[in-house]
């Protein structure tokens, strides 16, 4: 078993408690605690929350309650944000995780409702946290960015809109910082925030992410070919029927398993340099390996 897996299996747990939780508590309505309830129960890697408490412990403290809330919150986002990327109105998609979606089950009105209910909930979790109000603060702030009209949803707009288009590689790339990207970079800084490091740590940190980001995309689009329905536990091969832009359509199978590996190499590096400040990256090393594109068929 390798530390990463160990870690896992102890400090997931703590995650997936905080969500369950909030929910029970605060979802008064049955029908709609269901909804919710059925996506977060749904699974996935959480590669995000995971993220969170890795570069927490990456930068030498210890995870508390406020960690694990603040990851959280970040899965709530990050699930409202599937819910509704799968209605009919976007990606129009009846599988995820290897169960049918949340409209699919409980109609898209619940869905959207459930999806409304996780958002605004993850600003509630991090409010209600016991952290100083600076740091309270810059998380509140830095997540709607990076969940708002300057994050996540332009890139979702963005992506709708240059459907049947062609986008060149730079723009498909600033379509990603922000569609994939802006929570990954979240999850990372939000580390450096809830730590107390200064500009300097939290701009390496930032860039460290965005790397990673852009390699989980190119990963996502280079698996939505090469996998099978079974292996992802979604629909596959539907992106370039829908005539979205991706990087393999855009530069090839090979090259951009080549764009993958040098956006890992690149957060690799940066990982290095921040190790030679005392950091121990090992954690986040193996983090990033799940990044690999074999990593991804498991």
């Amino acid at each position: 078993m390798s530390t990463l897996t160990s870690w896992q299996e102890s400090e997931l747990p703590k995650v997936e408690k905080q969500l369950k939780d909030f929910v029970q508590t605060h979802a008064e309505n049955e029908q709609l605690k269901e909804s919710m309830l059925y996506s977060i129960n749904a699974g996935g890697k959480r590669i995000r929350p995971l993220l969170v408490l890795a570069t927490v412990e990456f930068l030498g403290h210890s995870l508390t309650q406020q960690v694990y809330q603040v990851a959280a919150a970040l899965e709530m986002v990050h699930t409202y944000s599937l819910i509704h990327d799968d209605l009919p109105a976007m990606d129009d998609d009846d599988l995820r995780r290897g169960q049918a979606t949340n409209h699919v089950v409980f109609g898209d009105a619940l869905a959207i409702l459930a999806g409304d209910a996780l958002l605004t909930g993850a600003f509630e979790l991090i409010a209600g946290t016991k952290l100083a109000s600076y740091k309270k603060n810059h998380l509140l702030r830095l997540l709607a960015k990076s969940a708002g009209a300057r994050g996540m949803v332009a890139g979702q707009v963005n992506d709708i809109q240059s459907e049947q288009q062609s986008l060149s590689f730079s723009e498909l790339t600033a379509l990603h910082q922000k569609k994939t990207g802006a929570l990954i970079r979240f999850a990372v800084v939000s580390g450096g925030i809830l730590t107390g490091q200064d500009e300097k740590v939290l701009n390496q940190l930032d860039d460290f992410a965005t790397h990673l980001g852009l390699a989980f995309q190119i990963r996502d689009d280079l698996l939505d070919v090469l996998a099978t329905t079974e292996q992802m536990g979604k629909k596959t091969q539907k992106d370039e029927l829908a005539g979205k832009n991706t990087y393999p359509g855009l530069l090839g199978i090979a090259q951009a398993k080549t764009a993958l590996s040098t956006e890992l190499e690149h957060a690799h590096a940066i990982l290095e340099n921040l190790s030679l400040d005392g950091f121990n990256s090992s954690l986040l090393e193996e983090i990033v390996q799940l990044f690999e594109l074999e990593r991804g068929k498991e």
